[in-house]
């Protein structure tokens, strides 16, 4: 431990070497085994039953490169593309496709949502995103159902929306913090279903990550952000008070994770201390489900050789 009480982690952020304690997100072995497929790895499985947190290892790097430089390069590289499928999805929308993707972010604080936004989604066109991040729910929005203000920031067909924290505040901070009944929230998690499943029949697709961050972890970022006075403004004193909720968040990110966690939109568990890891894995099962999705550039709905040859006379 370090003097002020911190844990020793500093290569946990510079150094190449990956974690390798054992657990389903962060096996020994995961990150000498790249895989095409991370939504595969990355997953949590419908139906399998129980989700354990403390299973998972928050360091781990699954599927992912051999270090930070090479996850580097791979996601700048990857941003090239995701930028590209934007623009078709966005193009192809002018054509009457319904289509867009959704992708919700969910995790304990300083867990890299902000972050995830930054340098993952920020590669993204700002004119085909609609971003929104939910705090606690407004005056007005107390007098609506838990949905009504979720449904008001969807994307619209050819965007592709973002939602920093989301309709699952309703079933974690609710329930840990009881601010509503237990008979009102424990019927949420099916209204979620339904709601998402309606969504992805309307042509939305959704990619739900939880960012899994480590209590040591979680402690030291708050504590960097107390060290730089640049990131005094990013600091909240009832973070503090949150940390004595740890267990009951943890319980509540897992039965939500096992019921929402569905065919039409499953939910996907990403190691969230490694940030380079973090935005790796994002960056490729963004890639993986734009790519699922193969938007194409509408064809000419007009002569192409007609306005080319009235142009040139013009």
């Amino acid at each position: 431990m370090a003097k002020d009480g911190r844990s020793d982690k500093a290569g946990k952020h510079g150094k190449d070497e990956p974690g390798s304690k054992s657990g389903k997100s962060g096996k020994k072995g995961d990150a000498d085994a790249p895989v095409a497929d991370l939504r595969s790895l990355l997953r949590v499985t419908p139906g399998s039953g129980p989700v354990r947190l403390k299973a998972h290892d928050t360091s781990g790097t699954p599927g992912g490169p051999s270090g930070k430089k090479q996850a580097l390069a791979e996601t700048a590289e990857m941003g090239v593309r995701l930028a590209e499928l934007q623009e078709r999805l966005f193009a192809q929308s002018t054509a009457g496709d319904p289509r867009a993707l959704l992708f919700v972010l969910q995790g304990m604080d300083t867990s890299g949502k902000g972050g995830t936004v930054k340098h993952v989604v920020g590669q993204f066109n700002p004119s085909g995103l609609r971003t929104r991040a939910f705090k606690a729910p407004t005056h007005e929005e107390q007098q609506h159902p838990f949905l009504w203000r979720i449904r008001r920031a969807l994307p619209h067909p050819g965007e592709v929306g973002i939602f920093d924290r989301s309709h699952y505040e309703d079933v974690l901070i609710v329930r840990v913090r009881n601010l509503v009944p237990r008979a009102t929230w424990s019927k949420r998690y099916r209204t979620i279903n339904a709601f998402e499943e309606s969504l992805v029949d309307d042509g939305v697709t959704i990619v739900k990550v939880f960012l899994h961050i480590g209590h040591d972890e979680q402690r030291d970022r708050l504590l960097e952000r107390l060290d730089n006075p640049e990131k005094h403004w990013k600091f909240n004193v009832g973070d503090i008070e949150e940390r004595a909720l740890w267990p009951d968040y943890q319980r509540a990110y897992e039965v939500a994770l096992e019921k929402c966690s569905t065919d039409a939109a499953p939910w996907y568990l990403v190691p969230a201390d490694r940030k380079w890891y973090r935005n790796w894995a994002i960056s490729k099962l963004l890639l993986e489900h734009l790519e699922l999705m193969d938007p194409a550039y509408p064809k000419a709905d007009f002569d192409v050789e007609e306005c080319r040859a009235r142009l040139l006379e013009s």
